[in-house]
């Protein structure tokens, strides 16, 4: 503080120095940077430590001395202090950066490192203090997540919208009570933060009826919503915010959903519709069936299929050789809340394994590997692009998706 009083008096000095003849007072507005004022009493203080006390001080006073003149705007607005407040916010700085480097532009992204544009990082993090966060409703074909963007876990889950209210009615007024319930449950007024809602990829075909409902679809989600006064809506679909999450903007997704899986090729942000998005008729649900089934076979008795997910949650895990791993002793036990502690053997990977041999649950269906690998070929044979290596980064996505030994 003794510092602020220090420059704001110096500044109070030149300003009465340089009144007018007829005595009226300067009128100081945000002065700009081509203001020519030197730094003053601080000249001789090395820059270095002035930015040590630029920190120390935050962000809010930095802000103001970047309006005195040329010289404090130069060292006030220096990228390195408003990256060390950036830093210190609570989004990890790889994702601020990707975000601000990768995504800022909107679709089509920039392609190449020479095209993006020099950034000051004191106007993000103005843009950012402006907005602190956003409402994200996540949009399952299982059940609908809803919190903060500011927080890394949902703060509640609903129906989804397919399911809510009476089926016969009209999409858009069933997605008008979906969105309201949402905002009831979150205790926040529609009106004051903006919203991201993840689409279900749905009507994957790339002929004209199913491009004409997907924008039909995301159409009604935006009037729903700006009927309900909402600042600003971005409805993206869930694959590509999960390629957002691993800090890239092309490659394949493959987004274990709770009915089907699906295999999605990206570019720049943009779903590859013409190349193919591949689908297996295999999800959750049918995870935590078949292991239901196993559960019954080998006469383990559980309350309901609650349990059954949790069992499939806790203990099962994908085997790197499956014949290999039948004849290990795999035995492993997990206690239920409430419930008694189970014991589960070769129903630990024999239900991941299903992702990969569909016919052990009698599903007439392609592997996940091999659905990924015509999907790479499909990339390979469309030459979009004179370097193919963005389709061979694979991120996975779905709760399914975190069963160990799935990446691998």
């Amino acid at each position: 503080m003794l510092f602020l009083r220090k420059l704001w008096g110096s500044l109070s000095n030149r300003s009465c120095a340089n009144l007018d003849s007829s005595d009226r007072p300067l009128v100081v507005s945000s002065p700009s940077p081509s203001s020519s004022l030197s730094l003053g009493a601080f000249d001789h203080i090395p820059s270095d430590i002035l930015m040590q006390i630029l920190r120390l001080l935050g962000p809010k006073e930095a802000m103001k001395l970047s309006l005195v003149c040329k010289s404090w705007y130069s060292l006030a607005s220096d990228n390195r202090l408003w990256i060390f407040f950036l830093q210190n916010q609570q989004d990890s700085w790889d994702s601020i950066f990707f975000a601000e480097t990768s995504l800022r532009s909107s679709y089509p992204f920039l392609t190449f490192s020479t095209q993006t544009p020099e950034l000051s990082f004191m106007r993000i993090y103005s843009e950012r203090a402006q907005v602190p966060g956003s409402v994200i409703i996540d949009g399952g074909s299982g059940y609908c997540k809803f919190g903060w963007s500011k927080y890394a876990c949902p703060s509640g889950r609903s129906a989804t919208f397919v399911e809510f209210g009476n089926i016969e009615s009209p999409m858009y007024s069933r997605l008008r009570h979906f969105y309201a319930t949402i905002y009831s449950r979150m205790q926040v007024k529609p009106s004051t933060q903006p919203v991201v809602v993840s689409l279900p990829l749905c009507h994957y075909d790339d002929t004209e009826s199913a491009r004409a409902s997907r924008r039909q679809l995301k159409e009604t989600i935006h009037t729903a919503l700006f009927d309900m006064n909402v600042p600003a809506v971005c409805a993206i679909n869930q694959a590509t915010l999960a390629l957002y999450a691993a800090r890239r903007t092309s490659g394949i997704v493959v987004n274990i959903g709770f009915q089907v899986t699906s295999v999605v090729p990206i570019l720049h942000g943009k779903v590859m519709r013409k190349v193919g998005v591949e689908v297996v008729g295999l999800g959750a649900l049918k995870l935590t069936g078949f292991l239901k089934e196993l559960m019954q076979r080998n006469n383990i008795s559980f309350a309901s299929l609650y349990t059954v997910r949790t069992l499939k949650e806790m203990l099962c895990y994908v085997a790197a050789d499956y014949e290999a791993e039948l004849s290990k002793d795999t035995e492993a036990s997990y206690e239920v809340a409430g419930e008694d502690c189970f014991t589960l053997s070769k129903e630990r990977f024999q239900t991941g394994e299903i992702l990969f041999q569909p016919r052990i649950a009698g599903v007439r269906a392609m592997g996940l590997h091999q659905a990924v690998a015509l999907c790479m070929h499909h990339c390979h044979d469309a030459e979009l692009t004179s370097d193919d290596a963005w389709f061979k980064t694979v991120v996975l996505s779905g709760g399914t998706a975190c069963l160990p030994g799935l990446a691998g």
